[in-house]
């Protein structure tokens, strides 16, 4: 799964949020925080560790969750680039909407 279908449901960006918060949990802790069942918390942290974005480390009984750095810095980078891209957009269609202005003033003259 990529990390955008991972992150469409809201719960596993809730976990996403919590681990960025607390640096790294063990499942145990992760599952207190939800009010779901934790069958339920297993299967999102699951599709998080396929799609990427959270890395898991077995130590003893316990499985310590942390964010993929690698993954969340491709995300942030996509984010970036789409913003830049939209205000480059939206910096056109305000000139674009200043020069009809303009005309539109100077017509009304």
């Amino acid at each position: 799964m990529d990390m955008f279908s991972a992150l469409a449901e809201p719960a596993r960006r809730d976990i996403i949020e919590l681990l960025s918060q607390k640096g790294e949990l063990p499942a145990t802790d992760i599952y207190d925080k939800f009010s779901i069942s934790h069958p339920a918390v297993s299967q999102h942290l699951q599709i998080l560790h396929e799609a990427k974005l959270v890395s898991v480390e077995k130590l003893a009984q316990q499985r310590i969750y942390r964010l993929n750095p690698k993954t969340i810095s491709e995300l942030g980078r996509w984010a970036k680039h789409t913003i830049e891209v939209w205000e480059e957009r939206f910096d056109a269609l305000d000139k674009v909407l200043e020069e009809e202005k303009k005309k539109t003033h100077n017509k009304k003259r």
